[in-house]
């Protein structure tokens, strides 16, 4: 199992500012739409000022795609974290991911409203793939120590952070496209499957000189 730091005190406070900021955002655009709410009503229902709004969000659309996307960053990394030591880091997301499709049922249409919401405008779209990057950078933090023969800078925990991300948009743009008829955790399980990251190379050995005859 992945160790994580904890937070302090103030971190954490700050976080759950943010977290509530956005989580109003999302109930809010999801009952009423995006031209439907302001950055005033989002800090009203939220208990903050305007102002404080603003340190955390830049736009109302940042907050809805923060809401859209939070809650399940934290369901991804937690569950992730809580995978054996003993699997390598793709296994450690297929399993991660495994565990999650369980509750896939009971968040079904929550699911698929705030998807098509999210790609429901340009704008939106684009700062819902903005948070994607968090998603990539926690993810790789995770897996970064499993490993086993990771060198400085090495890049392929960030890799596997945007592949699986890739895997999941992908995933969600064809069950979107369906409507949701179709089921979800197999499309994202299938998209892992394809997903590979080959074993560091050791580095060249430098060529042996002739000596002059």
């Amino acid at each position: 199992m992945t160790h994580v730091a904890p937070e302090g005190l103030r971190e954490r406070k700050r976080r759950a500012t943010r977290d509530r900021i956005a989580s109003e955002a999302a109930r809010l655009v999801v009952d009423r739409g995006m031209s439907g709410i302001t950055v005033e009503e989002i800090a009203a229902a939220a208990d903050v000022g305007r102002a404080s709004f603003f340190r955390y969000f830049g736009t109302k659309e940042g907050a809805v795609a923060a809401g859209f996307t939070g809650v399940w960053l934290r369901y991804i990394t937690d569950e992730l974290a809580r995978q054996p030591e003993h699997l390598a880091p793709l296994d450690a997301v297929r399993a991660a991911f495994a565990e999650l499709a369980q509750g896939y049922g009971e968040m079904r249409d929550l699911i698929l409203v705030q998807a098509k919401l999210s790609r429901s405008s340009a704008v939106l779209s684009a700062w819902t793939l903005q948070v994607y990057l968090d998603y990539e950078a926690a993810i790789a933090t995770i897996v970064a120590p499993r490993f086993d023969d990771r060198r400085d800078h090495d890049t392929r925990p960030r890799l596997v952070g945007a592949l699986v991300m890739a895997a999941i948009r992908l995933a969600l743009d064809d069950w979107v496209e369906a409507d949701g008829s179709t089921d979800l955790p197999a499309l994202i399980d299938d998209n892992l499957m394809s997903v590979s990251i080959a074993p560091t190379r050791a580095p060249p050995r430098p060529r042996r000189r002739k000596e002059p005859s």
